[in-house]
């Protein structure tokens, strides 16, 4: 296991981003400002992630493809059935967010790997992020704080953050298009970011990865928007799964000159080769207390040999991020 050209420094009592030599990394914004904007806009559940923290534990394989072995030598690619811990999950930090909320899905896998390392893939259900640059997720957060005479985000400060920051419009703009997923099997799951894939003989390629559904894709309708129960994501994926596994085929999209590397805001452009990596496949879903994936810090930057990080600074940060709320909630905060 290894986080590839990260490392995290305590400047003035404040977690930030400190780049390894040779890596462009500099943030202006702290992981603990930020953390701390999360719980300033969604309170605190004590013991639990600030973020994402409305979730389902879930648990199966993954398989990967020789195709995909061209690109990468991960082991994840040998063919082998690799046991996974999966969570899925709501964005935000409402523990009792309702499942009919217009905001990402997200789907955080650990594989563990045949020379006892560990990969992490965490996934959302938009295909680009909402923002380019930890500041934009930051002044986000500020502009959700609720206004303690109506216990709502200010309207006037939620329109201004829009105005001042265009990079967070491609993922509302999704949101805004798409109502929220029948169930947590049948979304899409995307990685987001670029990120680098090594093979044997050291040669780079930059690729983007998603996990498609085998039971397709299906979305509330406007109706079903209006009448669905506030709690149906967690019992509908246990209940599939009580019928039998469910898989998401990876897929990955090879990039070519040109294409945005270190911004998880823009999409690639059309017509890009795709390659199918692997299955996925969840045999059991349960509820989260007690159960394999609640302790887990899924940190994207836990990759084993052949991935590697892009120099995006979103991907960069969500690892000192991720460990401030890591440390926060194992602490019992």
């Amino acid at each position: 296991m290894h986080k590839n050209g990260l490392q995290e420094c305590l400047l003035a009592g404040a977690l930030v981003l400190c780049a390894a030599p040779g890596v462009a990394a500099e943030q202006e914004v702290s992981a603990v400002e930020v953390v701390s904007a999360i719980e300033d806009a969604f309170g605190v559940a004590p013991g639990q992630r600030r973020n994402h923290t409305k979730g389902t534990c879930a648990a199966g394989e993954f398989a990967g493809r020789p195709e995909a072995a061209a690109y990468s030598r991960s082991p994840l690619f040998s063919g082998r059935p690799l046991p996974v811990v999966a969570r899925f999950s709501l964005a935000g930090g409402n523990p009792n967010a309702p499942d009919t909320a217009r905001s990402p899905r997200g789907m955080a896998l650990e594989f563990k790997l045949p020379d006892g390392n560990l990969q992490h893939m965490t996934m959302l259900n938009t295909p680009v992020f909402g923002a380019a640059k930890p500041e934009t997720f930051l002044a986000q957060m500020i502009a959700q704080r609720p206004n303690p005479a109506t216990g709502k985000p200010d309207p006037a400060k939620l329109k201004a953050f829009r105005d001042s920051h265009p990079d967070n419009a491609p993922q509302a703009e999704f949101l805004a298009k798409n109502n929220p997923p029948l169930s947590y099997a049948n979304s899409a799951y995307f990685g987001i970011h670029t990120f680098k894939f090594i093979d044997r003989d050291n040669r780079t390629r930059l690729v983007r990865w998603r996990f498609v559904p085998q039971d397709g894709e299906q979305r509330l309708s406007d109706a079903e928007l209006k009448t669905a129960p506030a709690n149906f994501l967690e019992p509908a994926l246990i209940e599939r799964t009580r019928h039998g596994p469910v898989r998401w085929d990876m897929v990955l999209t090879l990039g070519e000159p040109g294409d945005p590397e270190d911004n998880p805001t823009l999409a690639w452009p059309e017509g890009r080769k795709e390659v199918k990596a692997g299955t996925l496949t969840i045999s059991a879903a349960t509820p989260q207390p007690g159960a394999a994936c609640e302790k887990i810090n899924f940190d994207p930057l836990v990759m084993g040999d052949g991935i590697e990080p892009t120099n995006d600074p979103i991907l960069l940060f969500r690892s000192p991020a991720y460990a401030v709320s890591f440390a926060k909630r194992m602490g019992g905060q």
